[in-house]
């Protein structure tokens, strides 16, 4: 009787901890991540910004329904980061997943795909091996963010680079997931978007070179040109990031003035720079073509500055691919062109992590001068294997036919990229005013902390352009070898890291190892691998049935 009262008593013991532990849970959340990347810890600056929210958000994900298999652990870990989400946030998320076409006819289909689109959900048609051969389906790896009267789509499919196919793109998707919702979380509760200028009137890159750098923007900000002859201080004060992208014409005293009071009110600037003149489709035109000094007369506020970029050309083993007519018949073969470097981001710096390789265009090195107050890191460099040819330089498209030997390459990484941050000086310091400037300019000794880019390179931020139609192409897609390399992945890191004070650039860095099959030794050991999987936990139950059978019956015959 005692021993009964005994089992009563840590039965109901048991039952009343287990319901204290569930009224309990519903006031505090807690989990603890085994995972060696811990993939499924939100980082602080997201906890900080999610218990900031002070409204509700309402988190559409249309990426749902019968999925292939990558873009079902593209949904799950997009389920496993809202519900975190949830947990951490200040207010309510609401968040719904739904297939937007499943059910609806061929017509309705089309009308809610049009409404999508316009509302900024766009699909992605893919390929699925089937019995019959291939088929196609149109997902959606969209989400809408809503609160108030704002909404914000965002696409959960990146493609920066990735050029491993399929499962590298979802897991590059994947680790950037949290930057993408923290980002827009901050985006739809907050008015501010900070201005991006692009520069014109020195012969810079056009609107269509720079159309999908625009329009990649100004999802997050607002983006429009800069004509240094026209704007004023008080333009000037409006922006955030000035971009300066393939100047051809010499900048004017004027000019330089505005942008270093830019720089001296706390701006940031990028400088992509061709410091030698050469063309690939000149060269095309005559088959030779002399690259020869560009006078931009930008020399000196650079050197101010800490960098320096030189008149050179950068011929690297590592290169590109461009299309050449072989054998007089009109044959287009493709064929590695060593000054189209392949630029190496370095992975060491949050700015450039998780990026692929950068293709430039007639690339020349930078170097970093010791200028009090500024520190400098080398962002982008060269393979080892590379030669530097001063201008002016003689080119010619028969040195496609010279494979480039590793050994008269071998050399060491040099700097194509640099970030310069800190207090920069005066460029016009003890100098007058120059002629042109009108309305009230104040320029400090040093500027507020801030920070530029330097890149040897007019052409990284530059898209390519369809023959048929004249439409852009997407930057850093290459349309002849239908790679895409990691030069809009750059630009948009380069606008976080700039614009943005949050530092949200660092969530970007999450690194999600998908740990898959050795397909190799799947071809050559399937046969054990399917033994072991199927026969051995067979046999380890039989045996633990007959060894149960056994004590049994050892146990119960004494």
């Amino acid at each position: 009787m005692v021993i009964k009262q005994h089992k009563i008593r840590n039965i109901a013991v048991f039952i009343i901890g287990l319901v204290l532990v569930n009224i309990l849970a519903q006031y505090f959340y807690t989990r603890i991540d085994f995972t060696k990347e811990k993939r499924y810890t939100l980082s602080a600056k997201s906890k900080e910004i999610l218990k900031g929210i002070k409204q509700p958000i309402t988190i559409t994900v249309f990426l749902d329904g019968d999925l292939p298999a990558p873009f079902k652990r593209l949904r799950n870990a997009t389920k496993d980061l809202l519900a975190d989400y949830k947990a951490e946030s200040g207010q309510e998320i609401k968040v719904i997943f739904k297939d937007p076409i499943s059910g609806l006819s061929i017509a309705d289909q089309d009308t809610v795909i049009n409404h999508l689109y316009e509302a900024g959900i766009e699909p992605t048609t893919i390929n699925i091996k089937n019995d019959a051969g291939f088929a196609q389906k149109m997902v959606f790896p969209m989400a809408m963010l809503e609160s108030s009267d704002r909404q914000l789509p965002v696409k959960l499919l990146q493609n920066l680079g990735a050029t491993g196919g399929y499962e590298e793109n979802i897991n590059n998707s994947i680790q950037n997931l949290e930057y993408l919702f923290t980002s827009a979380i901050q985006q739809v509760l907050s008015a501010d978007h900070p201005r991006i200028g692009f520069t014109e009137g020195n012969g810079e890159l056009s609107d269509l070179m720079l159309n999908d750098a625009i329009t990649s923007l100004s999802d997050s900000y607002e983006v429009g040109r800069v004509n240094l002859n026209t704007i004023d201080a008080a333009g000037l004060d409006k922006l955030k990031t000035l971009i300066i992208a393939k100047p051809q014409q010499e900048f004017t005293e004027a000019e330089k003035y505005k942008i270093n009071y830019f720089v001296m009110k706390g701006g940031r600037v990028v400088w992509a720079i061709d410091q030698v003149s050469a063309d690939l489709d000149s060269l095309k035109g005559s088959g030779e073509q002399l690259a020869f000094n560009k006078k931009l007369n930008l020399d000196d506020m650079l050197f101010m500055y800490g960098a320096r970029i030189n008149y050179n050309l950068i011929a690297d083993a590592n290169c590109a691919e461009i299309p050449l007519s072989m054998g007089g018949n009109g044959q287009i073969e493709m064929a590695p062109w060593v000054y189209y470097p392949l630029m190496q981001p370095d992975t060491s710096h949050n700015l450039v992590k998780n990026i692929d390789v950068v293709r430039g265009e007639f690339v020349s090195t930078v170097d970093t001068i010791a200028v009090k107050g500024l520190k400098k890191t080398v962002i982008l460099h060269s393979s080892p294997f590379n030669k530097i040819f001063n201008a002016p330089k003689l080119l010619s498209l028969q040195m496609v036919a010279e494979q480039p030997d590793p050994r008269a390459y071998a050399s060491v990484p040099q700097a194509l990229g640099v970030l310069i941050e800190g207090t920069f000086p005066s460029v016009f310091l003890n100098r007058s005013v120059p002629a042109g400037i009108t309305g009230s300019y104040s320029l400090p000794a040093v500027s507020i902390p801030t920070k530029m880019i330097v890149i040897g390179d007019g052409d990284v931020f530059k898209n390519q352009i369809s023959s048929k139609d004249g439409s852009a192409f997407p930057l850093g897609f290459d349309r002849y070898t239908q790679k895409n390399y990691g030069n809009k992945a750059l630009l948009l890191n380069i606008a976080d890291y700039l614009s943005n004070d949050n530092h949200l650039i660092a969530l970007r860095n999450k690194e999600v190892k998908i740990r898959l099959l050795d397909k190799a030794k799947l071809r050559t050991e399937k046969l054990q691998w399917q033994l072991i999987n199927m026969v051995l936990p067979l046999l380890l139950l039989i045996s633990f049935a007959i060894f149960q059978h056994y004590y049994r019956k050892h146990k119960y015959a004494r």
